[in-house]
């Protein structure tokens, strides 16, 4: 069995307190206060993109390339998952089993009040990395589908997933553990809507 979990956002998130909120609060907004984590949430998965697109120069051998590839990606899951997501935004995710034997998906978020406030900056650069090289992942497959190179299928796959299973992660971790994310892009959608038709009508 597994259980989707959710931490509540008054929660305190990695041993945070509110003492110091206001401190907090009038730092620099385009401050970069983890460069080494900021560095190192682009660097793998940008490599293993460079490595994918430039494999034939590199190298003239698939094994090495498959392997550097696959090396690179499993490096960037555990980097995001573990280390920026925590200190660029304050947000985590991660799986545990309780005494009787149930899985437990757990989603956090650290509160808006805490000391540990993400800057603009990095909050950017975690976001645009996230998104970007998931979905180029995905232009990958299906390049790799019409051009007939099917021995590439199982890397971009992998690439698709292990990304793929990070974006979704910090997504639930940013709109909470228990929101039903097809509800929210259907109220959003409507809401979209909406706005277009009552702009038609006006004046």
């Amino acid at each position: 069995k597994m259980r989707l979990d959710s931490q509540e956002a008054d929660a305190p998130l990695f041993g945070d307190d509110d003492d110091d909120a206001p401190t907090a609060t009038r730092q620099k907004k385009s401050e970069i206060k983890h460069p080494l984590a900021t560095f190192f949430h682009l660097f793998f998965r940008t490599s293993a993109i460079l490595v994918y697109l430039l494999c034939e120069i590199l190298s003239s051998s698939f094994i090495v390339c498959m392997v550097t590839i696959i090396l690179l990606l499993s490096c960037d899951f555990w980097t995001v998952k573990n280390v920026s997501g925590r200190l660029m935004v304050g947000l985590r995710w991660w799986n545990q089993v309780d005494e009787d034997g149930q899985s437990h998906w757990v989603f956090e978020s650290r509160p808006a009040t805490s000391r540990k406030v993400p800057t603009n900056s990095e909050s950017q650069i975690f976001w645009l990395g996230l998104v970007v090289c998931p979905v180029l992942w995905v232009i990958f497959v299906f390049s790799t589908l019409f051009s007939f190179k099917f021995k590439w299928l199982a890397v971009v796959i992998m690439g698709v997933a292990l990304q793929w299973a990070n974006l979704y992660g910090y997504v639930r971790c940013k709109v909470g553990g228990k929101t039903n994310l097809r509800s929210m892009a259907t109220n959003y959608l409507g809401s979209q809507f909406f706005k277009q038709a009552m702009a038609k009508q006006g004046p």
